[in-house]
C-alpha cells in the first residue's frame, strides 16, 4: 500500500495531466526505478560479498556501459571544471561505498529514508542555485512520497513483531 501511495506521490510531482508533461518527465521516474533495483541488488549482495568486492563490480559494469555509449555523446570537459568533474568523482564513490557499508549492516527499511535527504536538498539547490519555482503539486507529492516511505519505516520492524500471526504459527522472519 505504501508502495503505491508514493507512486501517486510520484505522479502529483511529474503532473501527467498538466500543460508542460513531456517524455523527458518519465526520466526521472525510470531513475527512481533503476535506483530501488541497485539498491536491492546492493543488499543482497552485501550479504556475501565485501563491500570493495561490490565497489569494483559495480565501477567495472558502469565503465563497460559508459565505454558502448559514452562515444556517442562525448563532450571534451573544459580544463576549468577537471576540478568539479574530480570531486563529483571522488564523492560518488565514497557514497557508493558508504551506501554497501550500511546495507551490510542495516536493513533496506532503515537505509532508505536517508535518500529523502536527496529530496530536500535537490529542491534547496533548484530554488537557491537554478531558480526553479516550487509548485504545490511538487510539494504535495514531495510530502506524499516521504510520508509513504516513513510510514514503510514506521511500520517495517513491527510488521514481524511477536503479535504477527507468522511469528506465532512458528515461522521466522
Amino acid at each position: 500500500m505504501a508502495v503505491s501511495v508514493g507512486l501517486l506521490g510520484v505522479l502529483m510531482i511529474i503532473n501527467p495531466s498538466g500543460d508542460e508533461f513531456n517524455l523527458y518527465l518519465l526520466l526521472p521516474l525510470m531513475s527512481a526505478f533503476m535506483f530501488a533495483i541497485y539498491s536491492v541488488a546492493t543488499r543482497a549482495v552485501s550479504r556475501k560479498d565485501g563491500a570493495f568486492t561490490s565497489l569494483f563490480y559495480t565501477a567495472v559494469g558502469g565503465a563497460l556501459v559508459i565505454t558502448l555509449i559514452g562515444p556517442f555523446f562525448w563532450t571534451p570537459i573544459a580544463v576549468h571544471d577537471w576540478p568539479f568533474v574530480g570531486a563529483l568523482c571522488i564523492c560518488g564513490a565514497v557514497s557508493h561505498y558508504c551506501l554497501i557499508r550500511a546495507y551490510e549492516f542495516l536493513q533496506a527499511s532503515e537505509v532508505q529514508p536517508l535518500t529523502y535527504l536527496q529530496l530536500v536538498v535537490g529542491a534547496i539547490i533548484a530554488v537557491t542555485v537554478f531558480g526553479e519555482t516550487i509548485s504545490w503539486n511538487m510539494l504535495l507529492g514531495s510530502l506524499t512520497v516521504v510520508g509513504a516511505g516513513l510510514f514503510t519505516m514506521w511500520r517495517e520492524p513491527r510488521a514481524f513483531s511477536k503479535n504477527s500471526p507468522a511469528t506465532r504459527s512458528g515461522v521466522q522472519p
